[in-house]
């Protein structure tokens, strides 16, 4: 039946327009031809209420209010009581703007995990929480302060901080509620709430009580504008342009002994380095203990440098005359000493495998105070830590006479000096990646401070980290390795920051010897004041209320001690929500089956909570990690204002719809950076339509279908097991897909499905027997019970991604007002009925629907030529011999159907062409001609049949609709 072939699935009636549905095409043609009685009405026309418009912007919000109002999450949550747990534990994001669409696309990836967990029977709660205190929420604070940032008591800016977070944790959770994100909304976990913060004191303190706190004075990054440390994690790699210098070492040895090249009274260590400002802080020049080196003569100079580099440098420095009059080992070279090159004194020679010929020189610049393998060179060698620079950045009087000076400006009259000395070899410049802090954006320095650190070896931290990565499922699997060498290679964790928003470091020392007071008791105080005011205590309360009395120091005996005002690393903070979270909430436990964030993470919050757990529990707090790349525009570049690239979430909600935003996220391949642009959007939006036209049209053809009417499933027609055959695949696949988080095959599936199998398929061969048919006719009912088997099937499989929409349609399936048990949000994952299509016959259907393909493009072909207006036009005749003649002929019922012509027969090869022949493309033992049939059209079917006419009651009617049509009860 042709007729809403011509109207298209989303034209399908709604039960507002109803009795007159327009049909335009049909009335048009019941004009022509002058019809007395007007047939559509015995037609059994879509009709549902589920609008074609999806209205999102405008629906969304109506819904959301709905499930707040009936406390959506919490019914969920109580009638999974009894089912498996499934714990995805929520990175807290910061307190701080408004979301971004990285933000988004990572709370709607969670929600889509934890739905699919629930569609697959599982409990599956979501707790989300927020980062409240550290720099980023200081630094904005201090903008408003302004000059008061210098002034206000400790106290009072801290009470500011705590506002300011409280404002964004309002502002940002009614944007993550609005993206359709199911959870506790009303009961999230904050790192400022105090039995969290008492929590962040007792985890210090465990290691603290174990001996793995240390203080040190160590290089850190140190970011000169925001005064404080900053950890590996806070550190962002950004392209920065330097000087890049060779400088002379002159030779403080005579070291004629080692090669008599070396005599006489201008022998220099070549050393290169892009940062002059450390070169004040130079105490060594470090060779590699492997590596051959040359003497080279320049001009009346020899300068030293790996053999392997020599080539590079003079090409590099311009120098055409140098040539290698001596090679040596570096051994011979050890604990020898050159002169400083502008301060009077030595630097010594000293051995390190770091050094490498990738660049430089092969003779590394060494400041202990200014570099981690320096540092530790520094210690071998019994070295001063020397950091001339305060915390401002500028030097101090030890830098001599560029005291006061700041960094980096203080580069250039160091060039400038060494150029008059005649120590610098060349000057250059050079663009390369460069840390900078991750507030303020500006480039940091690496500086040698005392500060609170954690020992990564101090009882076996890294080792037992190493271990507990080996034991965690990692998604993708390359996470495992990226997390491996960030831990085997990091240094001590540097815990202190200089700053006044956070928990402090609940550390007090003797202030006589600088001891530590190690004390369970002090320990319990710090917990009962913690739990009671939070961490405010500790700069509100007096070191007496927190001390046993008659404390003395374990070292010296000494009665006088010192709390320290340094805070924690917020990563610290965070890193103990395994603690803080999963281990108190009853409705969640530890270790977590997911951690699921940014790739990012393994610097920060998936190491930091690995850390914290392996150094207290010997194990990690997560059973598997995930991990998705960057969102970045439609070209893969880095979203920027400046560059006008950024997409807001609001805006795309504005537009499209968060329904079109969760459908994006589940569409990208989230373990690439994942792309947005307006395009990708738009075809986003596109197939969401193809989606719910889909749904619609199922539901349209079930508006006087119930369950009880169903077909048993070995009574369905062939067809109809073919297309349960297939729907029964995709439901593998897809929750496949689901447990495996590859969301963008469970996209592709649905879009394939709705798009090909059903819409362009299925759906467009059965409409004769859906609209054309007797209303209770068992071909239409069989039809029907696949809709609804399909279509209950389908609004399940797509309700984690599409919540909005299956919603909707669920209700429109099933009534408004059903219990809950019966709720989309409630219902598990239903296996399709077991179909018995055996693979012979799945064969056979297969061939079936290739040759309909080859015909399908000879029909087109025909139109083309205006053999045909439509297929029901046509009249399809075959020729082919052997077994696929056989083959055709005895299936000719049913490929006649899946054609959707008038008639099908066969011709004679021989014959004089009639209308359109071809050979197929892809079968060359079939040729295919289609004519125009000759039959009259049905003015209610629109079938070209013989029969017309026939009925003298009906006599614009086929057979069929003739008989249809006198069974109606109006029509009687």
């Amino acid at each position: 039946m042709r007729a809403v072939a011509e109207q298209g699935i989303e034209n399908a009636q709604t039960r507002t327009s109803l009795p007159k549905p327009p049909l335009p095409t049909l009335t048009g043609l019941f004009r022509k031809e002058k019809m007395i009685m007007d047939y559509r009405d015995t037609l059994n026309l879509p009709r549902t209420d589920f609008a074609m418009k999806a209205n999102l912007t405008q629906r969304e919000p109506q819904i959301l209010k709905r499930w707040e109002k009936e406390r959506l999450y919490e019914r969920i949550q109580t009638a999974a009581g009894d089912r498996p747990l499934f714990v995805l534990h929520d990175g807290p994001p910061y307190a701080n703007g408004n979301i971004h669409l990285g933000t988004a696309f990572n709370k709607i990836l969670k929600d889509i995990i934890l739905r699919s967990k629930r569609l697959a029977g599982f409990n599956a709660p979501y707790i989300p929480g927020w980062d409240c205190h550290g720099l980023p929420i200081e630094h904005n604070v201090d903008k408003e302060l302004g000059d008061k940032k210098r002034t206000i008591p400790k106290l009072s800016k801290r009470r500011a901080c705590r506002q300011y977070a409280e404002k964004w944790i309002k502002i940002q959770r009614e944007q993550f509620k609005r993206l359709g994100v199911l959870g506790d909304w009303d009961n999230p976990y904050l790192t400022i709430a105090y039995d969290y913060e008492a929590t962040i004191a007792r985890e210090f303190n465990a290691f603290l009580l174990s001996g793995a706190v240390v203080r040190n004075r160590k290089p850190v990054y140190w970011c000169s504008t925001c005064t404080t440390a900053l950890a590996e994690a806070e550190v962002e790699y950004h392209n920065h342009t330097s000087p890049s210098i060779y400088v002379k070492f002159p030779a403080d040895d005579d070291l004629s002994d080692i090669d008599p090249a070396l005599s006489g009274g201008k022998v220099f260590f070549l050393i290169w380095t892009t940062t002059p400002w450390t070169l004040p802080a130079n105490l060594a020049v470090a060779l590699h203990p492997e590596l051959v080196y040359a003497a080279v003569a320049v001009d009346d100079e020899i300068w030293i440098m790996a053999k392997e580099l020599v080539a590079t440098v003079l090409a590099t420095s311009g120098r055409t005359d140098g040539r290698i009059v001596a090679t040596f080992g570096a051994k011979p070279f050890e604990q020898r000493s050159c002169r400083h090159p502008f301060v009077d004194r030595a630097s010594l020679l000293v051995l390190a495998d770091y050094v490498t010929v990738d660049a430089g020189t092969g003779c590394v610049h060494t400041a202990p105070g200014h570099g981690a393998d320096d540092y530790q060179t520094g210690l071998r060698y019994g070295l001063e830590v020397l950091s001339p620079v305060d915390d401002e950045g500028r030097f101090t009087a030890e830098a001599g006479a560029y005291a006061g000076q700041q960094i980096p400006t203080v580069n250039r009259p160091i060039c400038d000096d060494l150029a008059a000395a005649g120590r610098l070899a060349h000057e250059n410049v050079v663009s390369h990646s460069y840390p900078h802090c991750w507030r303020c954006k500006k480039p940091v320095i690496y500086r040698a401070t005392p500060q609170w650190f954690i020992a990564m070896e101090k009882n076996g931290l890294r080792d037992k980290a190493l271990q507990a990565i080996s034991e965690v499922a990692w998604i993708p699997s390359w996470g495992m390795q990226r997390i491996h060498s960030l831990v085997a290679a990091r240094p001590d964790w540097c815990l202190s920051r200089q700053r006044s928003w956070g928990v402090p470091l609940t550390l007090v020392t003797c202030t006589a010897c600088g001891e530590v007071v190690r004390s369970e008791e002090l320990v319990a105080n710090i917990d009962r004041l913690f739990q009671s005011e939070g961490a405010d205590a500790w700069f509100s309360h007096d070191l007496a209320d927190f001390l046993p009395p008659g404390t003395r120091c374990d070292s010296c005996g000494g009665d006088a001690f010192t709390k320290e005002e340094d805070i924690l690393d917020v990563w610290f903070d965070s890193g103990v929500s395994h603690a803080a979270v999963c281990e108190r909430r009853p409705e969640l436990r530890s270790p977590a089956d997911l951690y699921l964030e940014g790739t990012d993470q393994h610097r920060g919050w998936f190491q930091s909570s690995l850390l914290t757990s392996t150094g207290t529990r010997g194990r990690a707090p997560f059973k598997g990690v995930l991990t998705h790349g960057y969102v970045v525009d439609g070209q893969g570049k880095k979203m920027s204002k400046s560059v006008g690239n950024v997409v807001v979430p609001a805006e795309v909600i504005e537009e499209y719809g968060a329904e079109i935003l969760r459908l994006w996220v589940a569409s990208e391949d989230y373990r690439d950076d994942v792309k947005v642009s307006d395009e990708i959007l738009r075809q986003v939006a596109d197939t969401y339509r193809k989606i719910r036209n889909t749904i619609r049209y199922l539901l349209g053809n079930l508006g006087d279908f119930r369950p009880e009417m169903a077909v048993a499933v070995a009574e369905l027609p062939e067809l109809d097991r073919w297309v349960l055959t297939r729907f029964a695949e995709l439901h593998q696949r897809i929750m496949e897909a689901y447990r495996r988080y590859e969301f963008h095959t469970v996209y592709h599936s649905l879009n394939s499905f709705c798009g090909t199998t059903l819409s362009a398929l299925y759906l467009d061969i059965i409409k004769d027997r859906l609209y054309a048919s007797a209303p209770d006719a068992p071909g239409r009912r069989a039809a029907q019970t696949v809709l609804f088997t399909i279509l209950d099937g389908l609004l399940r499989l797509m309700s984690p991604i599409l919540s909005f929409t299956a919603e909707e349609a669920w209700e429109s399936l099933y009534g408004q007002g059903s219990r809950h048990e019966e709720e989309i949000h409630f219902v598990t994952a239903k296996p399709p009925p077991a179909v018995d299509f055996p693979p012979e016959l799945d064969e056979k259907w297969s061939r079936l629907l290739k040759i309909r393909a080859e015909i399908t493009k000879v029909l087109e072909l025909a139109r083309q030529q205006k053999e045909i207006g439509h297929s029901l036009e046509a009249a399809v005749e075959l020729a082919a011999h052997g077994e696929p003649g056989e083959f055709l002929q005895r299936e000719r019922t049913l490929l006649k159907e899946i054609l959707i012509v008038s008639e099908l027969g066969e011709f004679d090869p021989d014959s004089a062409p009639v209308g359109v022949r071809v050979v197929a493309e892809e079968m060359s033992w079939l040729s295919i001609q289609v004519r125009r049939s000759v039959g009259d059209k049905c003015a209610r079917c629109w079938l070209r049949e013989t029969s017309v006419g026939c009925d003298s009651h009906h006599p614009q009617l086929c057979h069929r609709c003739a008989e249809v049509v006198a069974s109606l009860p109006e029509q009687a």
